[in-house]
């Protein structure tokens, strides 16, 4: 076996607790990695890979990052989904006997950030998700460990719509046990992230108590408890602190929410765009006018969460609209936020102990504005936000204690000092005067020397390695004393030197410095510690602002496109007049956007079959009417006229086509597996939107399958449904289903002229005007007139076919007629003409006729069977 030097020895000690991170192991004023653990890291960090020795043969691989710069590096592993344990000195090395102990203090993963850069503070939360199963259940734990939020539900027996929630987090880490994250794990096509997942299982019921009060824990189901306990174990062994701003469990059921899968919400770009997965573009791009990453935050979850209550959706209307119609106090609480600070994830580093001195100033400017907040929300006479900030602390005595320690503007170190303000602490300003005066004695010696001399030139300075020192250059050597002068350093040009007061001044100066550092650390950290005792204070507060933000973020967005305020009901009609699509019409600001109304009642029709062209306005229709819904249902205003919104329990679309190639399934069989879905999971109360339904396959197949649907949805579940196609053969559908009713975008032709008016009206389009959409793509002129000569031949063909069919049917029909009378009549055989006219039908060449010469042929048939 190799043996290694002692200190290569600790390092694989440590290593081996934390196998699947890569180890940084503090040396001097580095953080180093070896092994395996320095070959990824230069790759994934591009950082140089070197060599050094550690007691065998050949080199251990090393690279290595500098102390102070470690958090940059640290991103981006954790970027890259590596987990990173922090492995440092945790003895003086002074102090050490042999080699200095080391320790993992803390285990970064992709889900426990708490850096600002690399929690993504601009978008969002990070939230970690922990799974258990128990009896029919799923328990179901996310949080957020920078802002201390902690979500809890349970999931009845169904692993597709424990999917569902899990995608409503976005977790970057999802931990569990190893059968049930590989249960997930196969439909991982279906995360709306790739997500770092980690096998857990030890629990820890004892800190789960300690951490939470009984009241908190006391209704959840087994399987929510485990998960909570499997999370908080987590986060100890990981974080290796307490987490005292983990201290409010928000538990919630799924029918609480509209549900939205993956797909809906992708399809609606309801948080990002589905080319470019940003956020411009998305339905929050538009919403999101808030002032605070708090309330960019809340707003995100509004949208991913719409309610279910009447009451509770009213209450959000309510603000809303008073704050629509009140520009003033609009503007007044948006300049008052715009002060206010992530109170949430400042919360967060104060628990955690990596607050410094500018982020107590920051606590300090937000907890400031909330006295004026509170004032203006009582003046708007709104029921809402007067109710909001009833009974508010504005946590004072918080300001207080920040107001009267910090000053403005103190370093961003917390272990320099020059944080703490003149008059808090009586010691520390003894010291200051001490280090003050001395350097004022210094400055007096300097004058004092410079006169017994008669060196002009001669200077007192300072510097860390041989503190105070007298400068003399060196011709000036000779006229100093030795017996007084003794010498510190020889530099190329002069000569430095200390005498005896100068040398018991220095240390007296210098444990002023030393003492007032420590001093002012301490201070602070009491401070610190002070707040972190008042979390749940300052969390109380973070969310009452960041409600108040979404609500004049809401009503700014309103007001700004001339929304209206709808009407939810627990009813089943819904009646919009001149929807808009609210974030085409926002793009289209140059333009005027089409509005359309949307009337789908139970007495009047809950199913609307929309044929048209493609480019006529089909998709956006659609999806402004399930926006229009989800906006209402969140608490927000519409784009709209006016609007009557049901409560609707699930919103499904299946819009667009995609392959899913790893999967290998083609379009057609990730279109039916779409719908496969809806017509498992539709209720009566949810709304269904299908975008050319049955495209894919053939054409006589993808008819039948889209009748087929069609009926189902209707007669089965009976919801609210938005189906487009572009097989406008099925506009018969409305002579046999009740409830349905045929609608198409309308077109205006002149000559070869096509324009698509981008407006809903009753009745069923003709033609789809596919070729005309592929001359407006640009596709060339050529291939254009040859599809049109193409459509007329097959146009031709299928009235050829058709003819056929009718003179087959018609000379059948003759026939039995004709047989009929001959045995009415007791003829022992056939009149020769009947022979005649049936010999005619079998040698005619009916493929090779014109329709003209079709038409022809009936005719005479017709006369010389009526002879």
């Amino acid at each position: 076996m190799a043996q290694y030097t002692p200190m290569i020895e600790q390092y694989l000690a440590v290593k081996a607790e934390v196998p699947d991170a890569i180890l940084f192991f503090r040396l001097g004023d580095f953080y180093e990695m070896f092994f395996e653990d320095a070959i990824k890291g230069s790759q994934a960090l591009e950082i140089t890979l070197t060599g050094r020795g550690g007691g065998v043969e050949d080199k251990i691989p090393m690279c290595g990052v500098p102390y102070h710069a470690a958090d940059n590096y640290i991103s981006r592993l954790i970027e890259q989904g590596f987990k990173v344990a922090i492995c440092d000195q945790v003895e003086d090395p002074a102090d050490a006997k042999g080699i200095v102990r080391r320790e993992i203090v803390r285990i970064i993963t992709p889900g426990t950030v708490m850096d600002g850069k690399a929690a993504g503070e601009k978008s969002g939360n990070n939230f970690i998700v922990c799974l258990a199963e128990k009896g029919l259940c799923y328990g179901l734990t996310a949080c957020d460990l920078a802002t201390g939020e902690f979500y809890v539900t349970t999931i009845k027996n169904s692993l597709a719509l424990l999917t569902d929630e899990v995608n409503v987090y976005i977790p970057s880490e999802i931990i569990g046990s190893p059968s049930l994250l590989t249960s997930l794990q196969q439909d991982a096509a279906q995360w709306s992230r790739p997500a770092l997942c980690t096998a857990w299982q030890q629990d820890n019921d004892s800190l789960m108590k300690k951490q939470f009060a009984s009241a908190d824990l006391k209704d959840l189901s087994e399987a929510s408890l485990q998960s909570i306990s499997l999370l908080l174990s987590y986060l100890n062994v990981t974080q290796k602190r307490a987490l005292s701003h983990l201290n409010k469990i928000r538990v919630y059921e799924q029918q609480q929410f509209m549900t939205l899968d993956l797909l809906t919400r992708k399809n609606l770009e309801l948080t990002e765009t589905v080319r470019d997965k940003a956020k411009k573009g998305s339905l929050l791009w538009l919403l999101d006018r808030s002032m605070t990453s708090m309330g960019s935050r809340m707003l995100r979850r509004w949208i991913e969460k719409p309610l279910m209550n009447k009451a509770a959706i009213e209450v959000r209307l309510e603000a809303v609209n008073m704050l629509y119609h009140q520009l003033i106090t609009r503007e007044e609480i948006r300049q008052q936020l715009k002060e206010v600070y992530d109170l949430e994830r400042l919360v967060g580093r104060i628990a955690f102990g990596n607050a410094n001195a500018r982020d107590l100033i920051a606590l300090k400017t937000s907890l400031l504005q909330v006295p004026q907040l509170v004032q203006i929300c009582f003046a708007s006479k709104s029921a809402t936000l007067t109710q909001l900030v009833q009974n508010i602390d504005s946590c004072a005595d918080i300001l207080e204690h920040i107001d009267n320690a910090i000053l403005d503007e103190p370093p961003v170190s917390v272990k320099d000092g020059g944080m703490i303000k003149p008059g808090y602490h009586e010691y520390l300003d003894q010291l200051r005067e001490a280090n003050i005066n001395g350097k004022q004695w210094i400055a007096e010696l300097e004058m004092k020397e410079r006169e017994a001399t008669g060196i002009k030139s001669l200077k007192i300075g300072f510097n860390r390695v041989f503190g105070y020192y007298i400068e003399v250059t060196k011709a000036h050597i000779g006229t100093l004393s030795a017996d007084r002068y003794e010498r510190r350093q020889t530099l190329a040009n002069a000569e430095r030197y200390i005498t005896p007061e100068l040398k018991e001044k220095e240390t007296l100066i210098l444990e002023a410095q030393e003492k007032m550092v420590d001093i002012e650390y301490e201070l602070f950290s009491e401070l610190r510690n002070v707040i972190a005792s008042q979390m749940s204070r300052l969390q109380k507060l973070a969310e009452i602002i960041a409600v108040m933000d979404v609500y004049q973020s809401l009503a700014t967005v309103s007001a700004a496109n001339r929304y209206s305020l709808p009407q939810v009901t627990e009813g089943y009609d819904l009646m919009i007049e001149a929807g808009r699509h609210p974030v085409v019409e926002e793009v289209m600001k140059q333009g005027s956007y089409i509005a359309n109304d949307s009337m789908i009642s139970a007495s009047d029709g809950r199913m609307l079959l929309i044929t048209g062209p493609n480019m006529a306005g089909k998709s956006t229709y659609m999806r402004q009417v399930a926006l229009i819904c989800i906006m209402a249902q969140m608490g927000c205003l519409v784009p709209a006229k006016s609007a009557i919104v049901p409560l609707l329990d699930r919103v499904f679309t299946r819009i667009g086509a995609a392959d899913d190639l790893i999967s290998g399934q083609s379009t057609f069989m990730v279109e039916m597996m779409d719908i496969q879905v809806m017509t498992e999971k539709a209720t009566k109360r949810s709304l269904v939107i299908i975008d050319e339904l049955g495209r894919g396959t053939s054409t006589s197949e993808g008819m039948s399958i889209a009748q087929a649907v069609i009926e189902f949805l209707h007669s089965q579940i009976g919801c609210k449904t938005l189906v487009s196609t572009h097989f406008h053969e099925l506009a018969h559908l409305e002579e046999s289903l009740l409830h349905l009713r045929n609608y198409c975008m309308a077109v205006k032709e002149s000559g070869e002229q096509v324009t698509f008016l981008r407006k809903l009206v009753k009745g069923a389009a003709s033609t789809s005007y596919g070729i005309y959409c592929a001359r407006i793509a640009g596709v060339p002129d050529s291939i254009i007139e040859r599809a049109y000569t193409l459509l007329n031949e097959f146009e031709a063909r299928v009235a050829i076919q058709n003819t056929q069919a009718e003179t087959a049917a018609f000379v059948q029909l003759s026939m039995f007629e004709e047989q009929d009378k001959l045995s009415k009549k007791q003829q022992k055989k056939a009149d020769p003409r009947t022979e005649q006219i049936i010999e005619q039908v079998k040698s005619v060449d009916l493929l090779n006729m014109t329709p003209l010469q079709a038409m022809s042929f009936i005719y005479e048939l017709k006369k010389k069977i009526t002879d």
